[in-house]
């Protein structure tokens, strides 16, 4: 029955879940019928166990939604980090550019200094 209904083997399966809850259901109408305690801890186990199901439910969706909001804070802060290395690349090119203007400029000073002590 569970090939039947695409039960997934591993992991929080819905198919699975529900036909082991029907047959805990009917486990438990039975040892309730021979021992009315027996059958009520067993409720309790049954409602404990659905609780936990729920609570770890709860902390792997909690868990995929924060790591979906680490990967999107990555990628933005990856394109910040991107676009703060293009404009540092146009600025090294135009101080760049400043150095070879000053370097020239000296080389003309020097130059006409040289020339005029001549």
């Amino acid at each position: 029955s569970l090939q039947q209904r695409q039960a997934r083997e591993t992991g929080i399966c819905p198919v699975r879940e529900e036909l082991y809850a029907q047959c805990f259901d009917e486990l438990i109408r039975e040892v309730t019928i021979n021992c009315a305690e027996r059958g009520l801890l067993l409720l309790r186990v049954r409602d404990e166990m659905r609780m936990t199901t729920a609570a770890y439910q709860t902390l792997y969706e909690s868990a995929v939604a924060f790591g979906m909001r680490k990967a999107l804070q990555t990628e933005q802060g990856k394109n910040d980090m991107e676009q703060r290395i293009s404009t540092q690349d146009a600025e090294i090119k135009d101080l760049e550019r400043q150095v070879q203007e000053w370097k020239m400029k000296c080389e003309a000073v020097e130059k006409r200094e040289t020339e005029r002590r001549e």
